[in-house]
């Protein structure tokens, strides 16, 4: 039994070469999918995760499969591919821009960034693609070319998006030194809407002008709303509950 575990794995097997020709495609397939856990997965140990990744991601993005297991950021990857097929056909604005929301979500700016322009390009004037473009350049770094697509949409929707693109214009110009004006924005936020996001974010500006008792009472609200809220809307506001309960220490210190 030994001598047969030892002539399976030995080099000179030709199985055992195809397979190892088979794993390296695999691999670099992963790579180039930028899927670096399975990347991971292949180099520790490929007789199992080769194979595996060639089913679940491999194939899956070659088009769809009727049901089965799946891992997640299988259906991505086959939207993200059906995507690029009608670009490559049709080549319209709304595509490009559901291409680069994927990219958005996914944190890949660069390619985000490009699937934008690209849209704009068919159509310079569509709300959606203009406010996550801004959105997408000040994830960048990139606020003051980001300020004038959110300025043009607000101004036509301040509403737009439900709020968020107005959030967005009050981090840009945050980001930009302009306090006053994040603070109107915030404030138009709030006014509609009660995002934890905007409530803290405004109480940190108002605590660096010294306007400790509003920002305090706004800090009071984020964590009162936190004690009643749905679980799916604590767990999306997590990080700023926490951050309004690190604000309320210096408040109160």
């Amino acid at each position: 039994m030994l001598a047969l575990f030892f002539d399976w794995f030995s080099w000179s097997n030709p199985l055992l070469i195809l397979f190892g020709l088979f794993a390296l495609w695999m691999l670099v397939d992963a790579v180039r999918r930028e899927e670096w856990l399975w990347v991971v997965f292949i180099l520790i140990f490929p007789i199992l995760n080769a194979p595996l990744y060639f089913f679940l991601v491999y194939r899956a993005a070659a088009g769809p499969r009727p049901g089965g297991f799946e891992l997640p950021g299988a259906r991505t990857r086959q939207r993200i591919k059906e995507l690029e097929d009608r670009i490559h056909h049709l080549d319209n604005a709304r595509d490009h821009t559901e291409l680069a929301d994927i990219y958005l979500e996914q944190g890949k700016l660069p390619q985000a960034e490009a699937s934008y322009r690209a849209a704009l390009e068919r159509d310079p004037h569509d709300r959606d693609t203009l406010a996550h473009y801004g959105q997408c350049l000040l994830r960048l770094e990139r606020a003051a070319e980001a300020l004038p697509r959110l300025e043009r949409v607000c101004t036509e929707d301040p509403e737009h998006d439900f709020g968020h693109t107005l959030m967005a214009l009050a981090e840009t110009y945050a980001a930009l030194d302009r306090t006053g004006d994040a603070t109107k924005a915030w404030r138009g936020v709030i006014e509609r809407h009660t995002y934890a996001r905007a409530r803290v974010q405004l109480a940190e500006l108002l605590l660096r002008r010294g306007e400790f008792d509003d920002a305090g009472a706004l800090l009071e609200e984020v964590l009162e709303d936190d004690a009643h809220a749905p679980a799916f809307q604590r767990k999306r506001e997590r990080p700023w509950v926490q951050k309004a309960r690190l604000l309320r220490r210096q408040v109160s210190g």
